[in-house]
Order: C-alpha cells, then structure tokens, then sequence
C-alpha cells in the first residue's frame, strides 16, 4: 500500500509540470498582452514595465524563470492587481472556492446517493422512472445554464435568495451557488450508484439473504451498500474535479471572490502569472483529490494494495 502511494505521488510531479508548461506556452500563444489597452502605451512605459516584469527576455528563460519561482513557492506578481502577489490573490479566494466545492460534494453525496437507493429499491416503477429521469435531465444540463436559470426563478421571481455577491457569513449567498455546483454531480451519482446496487444485488449470497426473508430495504443497506460503493468511490476524483472546474464558471455568474473569478479575469486581461497560480493550485488539489481516493479505494479493496 505505501509503495503504491509513494507510486502515486511520484507521478503527480510531472502530471502537474506538463499542465504547467502547456498553460504557460499557450498563454502566450493568445493575441494580446498584460498591458494592452485601448490606447497604446507611450512605447517607452511599454519597454518599461516589460522590463520590470522580465517579459522582454526569450520565451525560454522566461519558462525557466517561472519554474524557479514555481519550485521557491513564489507564484509570481500579478499583472493587473497592482501591488498584489499571486499568492495573496489565492489565499483570499481559496477558501470561499473551497468552501463552495465541499458544500456542493457533501450535498451531491447527500442526495446522489438517497436517490440511487430508492431508485434501486423500486427498480422497475414509478420512483425509479421519475428519478432517473430527473438525474438524465441533471447529468445533460450544465452548471453554466443551471446557475442563470436558478437566479432567475429563486432570486428575480420568487426572491427568496440573493442573486449574487458575497457577504461573510451569509449563508444565504452560497445556497444557488452550491446547487448549481451540485446538480449534475447529483444526478451521476444516483445513476451510478443505482447501477451498482441492481448488479450487487443479483450476487448469491444477496439472493440467499432475500430468501430467508429480509426485506428488500435491510438487504441493501446491511449487505449490498458497501460493495456497491466501490465504483462511486472510485468516480469521486473525477467528481471532485468536475466540481472544481465548474466553480470557476459558477463563481463568475454569482460573482463570489473565489479563485475562479480571478482565473475567468486572469484569462480576460492576459494576466499570465494570475492563471499560471490558479492552474496549478487547481491541478494541485486535483491531484492531491484524486490520490486520496485511490488510498480510500486501496483500503476498501485489499486487491489493490499488492498492485
């Protein structure tokens, strides 16, 4: 199990260094730069701050440059926050980003899977029909669609929840925001975990517990739940991803001080350092997600341990 952690961990490295690189290089393969504006800039203030900022240097030391700094922890200044280091921008936005995508998985586990067991316990009639219907309808929407359509019925019609902005400790201001987040992770979870349930359920062993008689629902949740569990806890780094890049559009529609808001602004304004430290504290913690659930998955299945 340990050799198999240290494997992961091992080959996270170069997974983050390539998204790294491709961020960098195409980021300056897009038209434009930091300091474009509308009207030009006197060409000697342009040499100026490219001088300052190292952005008159070769295109490969300015790589090296970066990977430097990467390795120091230093992210670099932001081009557009003047005064700001990227870092300060980060730990400003990261918990409300983190705080957002928790919210979003525990509901997502929440529902997800109260629906895949009522779906698996009346397979075949009109609750299993009428949720997987509902999470097929959840699973083809987007959270980009979802989140002005939540906005606009419970915050312009109904006015029960803010349509944006943030205020700490205001609940209220993460409830649209963390259902929009959640929906489609909702609908894949009930759908997957119903799956699991009817196949676990057609095992001998289930079968013989039917017949001595316990009732469908003590033989799901005594007997076929843990097992059926398996392949959900293995999607939930995908899912924790899925999330995680979700919240950048989220954000930016209910317009909360996260990092995704300053990724979408980063991308705006060509602000490199900006979305360089976001894509890589957002592969960070993809990687890091996705490494605990293959630990988790390694404990819940022994058979992993000796791969």
């Amino acid at each position: 199990m340990i050799r198999h952690a240290l494997l992961r961990l091992l080959t996270a490295v170069p997974t983050l260094l390539v998204l790294v690189t491709l961020t960098f290089f195409l980021m300056r393969l897009a038209p434009g730069g930091p300091f474009d504006r509308e009207r030009a800039l006197p060409p000697e203030i342009e040499a100026a701050l490219a001088a300052e900022y190292h952005l008159d240097e070769p295109l490969p030391q300015q790589y090296l440059r970066y990977l430097a700094g990467l390795a120091r922890g230093d992210l670099g200044p932001s081009f557009q926050y003047e005064g700001f280091r990227v870092s300060e921008l980060i730990a400003k936005g990261l918990p409300i980003s983190l705080a957002l995508g928790a919210l979003a998985m525990l509901l997502a586990l929440l529902l997800g899977v109260s629906m895949g067991i009522v779906a698996a316990l009346a397979h075949r009639r009109w609750p299993d029909y009428g949720l997987m219907s509902a999470a097929l309808l959840g699973v083809s929407i987007p959270s980009y669609v979802v989140a002005p359509m939540l906005v606009l019925v419970f915050a312009v019609m109904l006015r029960w929840l803010p349509a944006g902005g943030w205020l700490p400790g205001r609940f209220s201001d993460l409830v649209l925001p963390v259902v929009a987040l959640a929906l489609p992770q909702i609908s894949a979870i009930a759908r997957l975990l119903r799956g699991a349930l009817l196949e676990v359920l057609q095992q001998p062993y289930l079968r013989t517990a039917r017949a001595k008689g316990l009732s469908p629902a003590k033989v799901i949740l005594r007997h076929a739940l843990k097992p059926a569990l398996m392949p959900l806890v293995s999607y939930l780094g995908p899912a924790t991803a899925g999330i995680l890049t979700g919240s950048v559009v989220v954000e930016q529609v209910f317009d909360l001080p996260g990092i995704g808001r300053y990724f979408v602004q980063g991308a705006l304004n060509r602000d490199y350092t900006l979305v360089l430290g976001v894509v890589a504290v957002y592969g960070t913690l993809i990687v890091l997600f996705n490494f605990v659930v293959d630990l988790a998955y390694g404990l819940l299945d022994p058979r992993i341990k000796s791969q």
